[in-house]
């Protein structure tokens, strides 16, 4: 070969060579940066990348916003750091109430201002004693040992006492039952349907308790029976 031939392809090879290695530096940025490249390199510079370290404080405590699995659930709920479960907020139980060892009766109080005749008056002392009934046995499903269920106990294993007395108005009738409620006493009134007798809406029968005698007697001790 004459280093004609020599000289020709060395220098092709070197101009091969070079160009790719100006190509390379000029992709990277080396030799001519584009405005879009030179905008996220100063993008870099500016707003690094979180370090390793960047959740722990310079004292290296853990964040106030991560829970401190460490502490355990307890601390952690102390410190705000996780929410309190269903189970942690359960109520404690109520406290049992004591058996009810004095005679209980239910006093049915019947207006007499309405002329009502007499199986009218049983029908209407029945729907009270029924009513009052369902309101303590209301309580007592709700709780088992409730004051409510202590007094159905009661009630029901003395004999279930039911007096009937008598009262002259309807306006009497609605201060006993304010008087008994605001005493903590079982009282539901009757209102009648309308259907025989007397006017629809008419306050027939109230009924106070079953309740312990003594309380109902602050009540209605001074009514005269029926």
């Amino acid at each position: 070969m004459s280093d004609v031939s020599v000289a020709v392809l060395s220098t092709a090879i070197i101009g091969v060579v070079s160009g790719f290695a100006l190509g390379v530096y000029s992709i990277r940025g080396y030799l001519f940066i584009s405005p879009a490249l030179e905008d996220e390199r100063r993008h870099q510079l500016q707003d690094p990348l979180e370090s390793e370290e960047s959740d722990i404080d310079e004292d290296d405590t853990i964040l106030d916003h991560a829970p401190n699995w460490a502490n355990g659930e307890a601390a952690d709920r102390r410190q705000g750091l996780r929410a309190a479960t269903k189970k942690d907020t359960k109520p404690a139980a109520a406290k049992k109430a004591a058996p009810i060892k004095e005679e209980c009766k239910l006093v049915l109080v019947v207006r007499t201002d309405l002329g009502m005749t007499k199986g009218k008056i049983a029908a209407q002392c029945g729907h009270a004693t029924l009513a009052c009934y369902k309101t303590l046995l209301k309580a007592s499903q709700k709780d088992p040992d409730c004051r409510e269920a202590q007094l159905l106990k009661a009630w029901e294993r003395m004999g279930q006492a039911k007096i009937a007395v008598q009262i002259k108005s309807q306006d009497d009738m609605l201060e006993l039952m304010g008087k008994a409620r605001s005493l903590g006493i079982t009282a539901e009134v009757i209102a009648d349907a309308g259907r025989t007798q007397i006017e629809s809406g008419s306050l027939t029968v109230l009924g106070v308790g079953p309740a312990p005698k003594s309380e109902v007697d602050k009540v209605t001790s001074h009514l005269k029976l029926l």
